[in-house]
């Protein structure tokens, strides 16, 4: 006869049986047609994060603390070929390479000042003692053009996070200094990601003919960027079948950015605030990313394919645009562009009939030195009329290596819309 305790043992054990039974029946139907990881794959390491057009930032073990070196400094950003912009950043780069250490890990960060102005650092979102939260005249003197200041704490938490400054912030933030601090869990994370990318997402105004971000623009934009690169200089995120995907994004601009994904949904897992619950989560194909704040988004990669990756605001994924312009739509301008001819030969008028002509005439007509067209994208079947916070997710079946670009998908046949008439 069973006692009350042995009964209550027994309810418990299986209370906690059926609810394992319930998270695989859930887990095998999210990811339902999608191929098993092998054991080998289920026994990898987390893996490094890529930063895409851009790097992670190297380190020394210094009795047992993971010291880095961050040069505060200006930066010529090439956006895409034919536009380079004079920004500010970390080593040689805007945004600055990305830092990566472990929970628990002792970090030490020398940042010296090769700026005309004084700045500091600030680790957003990191828990860290007062005196090292890099607010300039709260919790520290600036840092000089020329000095160099220490900042040393314990890794308390895990998640992504960033660093920028907090002196003279409305410019410095506005030219392009800012980075990733991701910190990696101390346990083996379940579960294991396949594929961990970092997108920094950025506004700028570039206004056409020049070569330095206006810092005293607060709405009028013309220039939206990844990690400081806009389509079709953005590198592809390139993955296989059936991989977990982890993308963080953050955002430093001045407006938010809602980031929709094709062919898949994804859940938000994390914010800059820690781990979101499992129960707590929900599937989205856009995830808002507001400003200050960062969010992962995790999916599995179960349909192959080139499936596009972008900001929804119609005008981030454009470049250059002119907003002051007025609305040519239906305007017959064709006595108008004569008379602009005898002063300005070859002139061409458009926009009567929709903005995709401007795409067609880039090869052939310049813009203002140092501007990028609108639309400049190409693809397997034309343009692609995008730029700004746009790229590709590759996904492929069989893929050798993730550092090539696989190329253009190749569409199984009848699986491609087709003309009627």
């Amino acid at each position: 006869m069973l006692t009350r305790r042995q009964w209550l043992k027994s309810a418990i054990a299986a209370a906690a049986g059926s609810g394992a039974m319930l998270k695989s029946t859930k887990a095998n139907a999210q990811n339902k047609g999608v191929q098993k990881p092998s054991r080998a794959r289920q026994q990898r390491s987390t893996p490094r994060i890529v930063t895409p057009n851009g790097t992670s930032l190297p380190y020394e073990m210094k009795n047992g603390v993971k010291e880095f070196r961050l040069i505060a400094e200006p930066v010529l950003r090439e956006f895409a070929p034919g536009m380079s912009v004079k920004c500010w950043g970390y080593n040689g780069q805007t945004p600055g390479p990305t830092i990566e250490a472990v929970e628990g890990d002792r970090v030490r960060i020398l940042v010296t000042n090769r700026l005309p102005e004084h700045t500091t650092i600030h680790w957003h979102g990191i828990f860290l003692p007062n005196g090292m939260d890099g607010v300039g005249g709260l919790n520290q003197p600036h840092i000089n053009p020329g000095e160099t200041y220490a900042y040393e704490f314990t890794l308390r938490q895990h998640g992504t996070f960033m660093y920028h400054p907090h002196a003279d912030e409305m410019l410095q933030l506005a030219v392009g200094m800012m980075g990733f601090f991701i910190i990696h869990p101390r346990e083996q994370e379940n579960p294991q990601i396949d594929r961990d990318f970092a997108i920094m997402l950025h506004a700028w105004a570039v206004h056409p003919g020049t070569y330095r971000p206006d810092p005293a623009v607060m709405l009028d934009f013309n220039m939206f960027t990844f990690n400081s690169k806009v389509f079709p200089a953005s590198d592809h995120l390139v993955v296989r079948t059936g991989d977990r995907v982890r993308i963080r994004l953050a955002n430093l601009s001045m407006d938010e950015h809602p980031i929709h994904i094709h062919g898949h949904s994804m859940w938000v897992t994390a914010t800059d605030g820690g781990k979101i619950p499992r129960n707590g989560r929900w599937p989205e194909t856009t995830a808002l990313i507001p400003v200050g704040a960062t969010r992962d988004v995790e999916f599995i990669a179960d349909a192959p394919g080139d499936w596009a990756f972008h900001c929804h605001k119609s005008h981030h994924t454009m470049n250059a645009m002119g907003h002051a312009i007025p609305n040519t739509l239906g305007a017959n301008q064709q006595q108008l562009a004569e008379k602009i001819r005898e002063l300005i030969p070859g002139y061409m008028a458009m926009g009567e009939t929709g903005m995709a002509e401007h795409s067609e005439h880039i090869t052939h007509m310049t813009g203002p030195k140092n501007t990028l067209p609108m639309m400049m994208g190409k693809g397997p079947f034309g343009n692609i009329e995008m730029g700004g916070m746009f790229t590709v997710i590759k996904i492929r079946d069989h893929l050798a290596r993730y550092d090539r670009d696989p190329g253009w998908y190749n569409h199984p046949e009848g699986t491609v819309a087709y003309r009627l008439k």
